[in-house]
């Protein structure tokens, strides 16, 4: 097994080598190829952490008690790793095309990479009081990036982004709080660390906290009504957009929800409450929402933008089954939005950076002079319409099983269902009249920019290999699936849990935890047999 040390370097590589960035005032092509390495090298060594996993954690400092500023990696936390450490080095190969004109691309690289090393300790963190921490630091290291382009837009746009955060970190304090008050340990453990013994008879208190810490997080997932701020982040370039929307900020916020929930707070206690019925009420609201907005917006990224609103929430719809079969359908929708979405917004990017255009009414035609782009377009929005032999639809068929199977408990989940399809419905209008309006404009249509080509290998290699990566989620997911189904049951993923109370025996998932000795850890068999159906 890989020393727990590689879990530090990883995070601090981009953060350090970030702010040393601007100190060596290279030219711009030395910069880039700099970056380039220093990313590349940070996924090579997320993902050998991942392969060979540390036994043990690696503390960076102690705070008070026994809360420790730690890393640790469990099976939640290596999907999360693996998607950051694939996409960065493609996302910043791309940045190095869109950025080539702009101004301040040093600082904006700094602050690119630097988030880079904050998302992976956000993925790492062992426990929540260091998630905190990290999900804290995130939002001061890319309000910048949005802010980039100092405009007044771009600067109103950063201000709201700070606001919502540092309002949901508030929101996220609390339930933090409650944890170290009512928890046996600020650790990530499946099936939650409540002590049953000290919640007592303060079990509706301890839901209302619940609640707020879901809003709190959910922040940065986009959570319906705290979402304004993501679709006036879109005025950012669209390197910092399709990041912040497809893998780093909403992302976290997403990998949030389902620490809390099925980590923290657990989902013995949750079920079937009113807390339950609340926040799955709010994602479903928040699906709707997003999708029905997207309909109506006509800029080009701020459409993209909206259907991030609802494809995030869908993702929380999952984890508010309370089961492991909705963490593993909001695992699956985590990895699939993030590689089709990423996709999309980089195509509006090159739209905008190849011919200047934001508004859908003035796409007319331009599918033609840049067949490529929008060809990848079309794979990207197939999975988005969760359409069949497109990764969308696998993630998004899980979360309707999960749906019907947690129904059968509680039959309020069959709403989910109906969500589902009225979300895929309002996909397929604001995807396809981007299509074709791109390749099919009205007749008569006079086409835009007739010099307008498609963009270099930079950005069209990330467009290609996403979209293979889409296809190939559609069509062979099976082995992704099989990964994903094992981290959600708890076989072999989590190296050990503890009980809620002294004595309890509690068990989160299939009642085979195996006491080691006395105490309360619990260490599980990675023989823990499957539960989830796909």
């Amino acid at each position: 097994m890989m020393n727990s040390a590689c879990l530090a370097l990883a995070v601090a590589l981009p953060i350090v080598g970030g702010t040393l960035m601007p100190l060596l005032r290279l030219p711009d092509k030395k910069r880039n190829l700099l970056i380039e390495l220093l990313v590349l090298a940070t996924s090579a060594l997320a993902f050998a952490c991942v392969l060979r996993r540390p036994e043990t954690n690696f503390v960076l400092f102690h705070l008070t008690g026994n809360m420790t500023f730690s890393l640790r990696l469990d099976g939640l936390g290596c999907v999360f790793t693996c998607l950051i450490a694939a996409l960065w080095p493609l996302a910043t190969l791309y940045a190095f095309e869109y950025m080539r004109y702009e101004e301040r691309t040093t600082s904006f690289f700094c602050c690119y990479t630097m988030t880079y090393g904050v998302t992976l300790g956000v993925a790492m963190s062992e426990d929540l009081v260091t998630m905190y921490l990290f999900y804290e630091l995130l939002t001061l290291v890319s309000v910048y990036l949005v802010m980039h382009p100092m405009t007044r837009k771009a600067l109103r746009a950063s201000r709201t982004y700070l606001y919502y955060s540092i309002g949901g970190a508030a929101f996220a304090f609390i339930g933090l709080v409650f944890l170290i008050l009512y928890g046996t340990t600020t650790n990530f453990v499946l099936g939650g660390v409540l002590d049953m013994e000290k919640v007592g008879g303060n079990v509706q208190l301890i839901l209302l906290v619940y609640v707020l810490a879901f809003l709190g997080f959910g922040v940065k997932a986009a959570i319906f009504p705290f979402s304004g701020w993501l679709p006036k982040a879109s005025v950012a370039p669209t390197p910092v957009t399709a990041l912040l929307h497809a893998v780093a900020v909403v992302k976290s916020g997403a990998f949030a929800l389902m620490r809390l929930t099925y980590y923290s707070f657990g989902t013995d206690f949750l079920r079937g409450t009113w807390a339950h019925f609340a926040v799955m009420s709010i994602a479903m609201i928040s699906v709707v929402y997003g999708s029905t907005m997207a309909v109506r917006e006509t800029h080009f990224k701020r459409r993209l933008a909206f259907s991030t609103i609802s494809n995030l929430s869908y993702v929380a719809m999952a984890v508010t089954m309370m089961s492991p079969a909705g963490l593993f359908a909001a695992m699956c929708h985590m990895v699939v939005h993030a590689v089709m979405k990423i996709g999309a917004f980089f195509c509006s990017g090159a739209v905008l950076h190849q011919s200047g255009v934001e508004y859908i009414d003035e796409l007319n035609g331009l599918g033609r002079r840049m067949p490529f782009t929008f060809g990848t377009f079309v794979i990207f929005g197939c999975s988005l319409a969760g359409i069949p032999l497109f990764g969308g639809f696998i993630s998004k068929w899980c979360i309707a099983m999960a749906a019907v199977e947690t129904a059968r408990e509680i039959p309020y989940a069959y709403a989910v269902v109906g969500v589902l399809l009225y979300a895929a419905l309002m996909t397929a209008i604001y995807v396809f009249t981007v299509v074709v309006r791109a390749f099919f404009p009205d007749r008569g249509t006079v086409t835009p920019h007739p010099e307008v080509t498609d963009p270099n290998w930079e950005m069209c290699l990330p467009l290609a290999l996403f979209a293979v990566a889409t296809m190939v989620l559609g069509l062979h997911s099976g082995p992704l699936l099989e990964v994903l189904q094992s981290i959600a049951s708890g076989g072999g993923s989590e190296p050990q849990g503890q009980v809620r109370g002294e004595g309890t025996g509690f068990d989160a998932v299939s009642d085979t935890w195996q006491r080691d000795g006395p105490g309360r850890e619990y260490i599980c068999p990675d023989s823990l047999p499957l539960s989830v159906r796909t």
